[in-house]
């Protein structure tokens, strides 16, 4: 009923309701994915809010995306499917029968998604840390790049609606897209299937690309390093390179380098050196061989005279 050409108002209460009965009649006949919020919050995970955001931020969208907001918070999405660049809604309106709605996305071009790639190498360690968002907010950004990241912009979507609404976007394809952050909550990994790329392709090749930074920084030499040939002529000696294997139980174990380190110049020394203390000791063996003779006279020396008292 209309009061003086406006359309009569409807609670909230009662489009829930109406979008309620509608669900139960679809799930008997088909297989629906309806946008059921838990709370107030449209989107609570990093990507979920991300989509929304990149959404909001665009002045094509910015003054009519926000129509679909209360569609959705009353329940009026009722199927929304997530494929390949492709997404698939059925939106509970003023009608009984609910208006369908299709969303094409392009696809990420191979030279976005390699720049994007070798931009995250190193801040990846798995795909689980990138659904659940956990990863450096250096990355975030980059993620969401204005018209160079990951998410849609205006020129990458299209859509249609069956609703007579000739609007250039209708409250029932804002509803649909602010659906999609909700269904991202769920399932992060739908992103990356409508944006047409691979997370498991994103994580090898920055781990790949770790993993080789970690060998290039092995494999150059330290300067706090010194090969075998400074060694030798920094403090005058030859090093000798030998194999020693270990034998035990008849088993062949795996030869490993040792080096024996040959004094060259202090060997003459050493030999000098060990004659002088050989002379130092035979002359303190001599004095040592006088002391004995004396201490005797003077422990005899008391017995002699004893003697001679003992005599007179």
């Amino acid at each position: 009923m209309r009061f003086w050409g406006f359309p009569r108002y409807v609670s909230k209460a009662e489009k829930q309701a109406k979008a309620a009965k509608k669900l139960e009649q679809l799930k008997k006949k088909r297989d629906v994915k309806p946008i059921i919020l838990q709370g107030s919050a449209i989107a609570r995970t990093w990507w979920g809010k991300s989509w929304n955001q990149n959404l909001e931020r665009y002045a094509d969208y910015s003054n009519r995306i926000g129509r679909g907001r209360s569609y959705v918070r009353h329940g009026a999405v009722l199927d929304l499917q997530i494929s390949g660049g492709e997404i698939k809604a059925l939106v509970q309106g003023s009608r009984s029968k609910p208006y369908e709605i299709l969303i094409k996305i392009q696809k990420i071009s191979k030279n976005s998604w390699q720049q994007i790639s070798s931009s995250c190498s190193g801040m990846l360690d798995s795909v689980s840390e990138l659904l659940a968002g956990d990863f450096p907010k250096e990355l975030g950004e980059l993620f969401l790049q204005r018209d160079a990241g990951l998410f849609p912009a205006p020129k990458d979507i299209a859509f249609e609606c069956s609703c007579p609404d000739w609007a250039s976007m209708c409250k029932h394809v804002a509803a649909t897209l602010y659906g999609v952050g909700a269904r991202l909550d769920e399932d992060a990994t739908l992103f990356f299937t409508l944006r047409g790329v691979d997370t498991a392709e994103l994580i090898s090749r920055t781990v790949s690309s770790k993993a080789e930074n970690l060998l290039e920084k092995a494999s150059k030499r330290s300067s706090r390093i010194i090969n075998d040939a400074d060694l030798s002529a920094l403090f005058g000696i030859e090093l000798i390179h030998t194999t020693m294997s270990a034998a035990g139980n008849g088993d062949k174990a795996p030869a490993k380098k040792a080096v024996q380190i040959k004094n060259t110049k202090r060997q003459g020394k050493a030999k000098e050196n060990s004659g002088a203390v050989k002379k130092r000791k035979r002359s303190i063996d001599k004095e040592k061989s006088k002391l004995p003779a004396k201490t005797e006279k003077k422990k005899h020396a008391p017995q002699s005279m004893e003697k001679g008292r003992r005599v007179r």
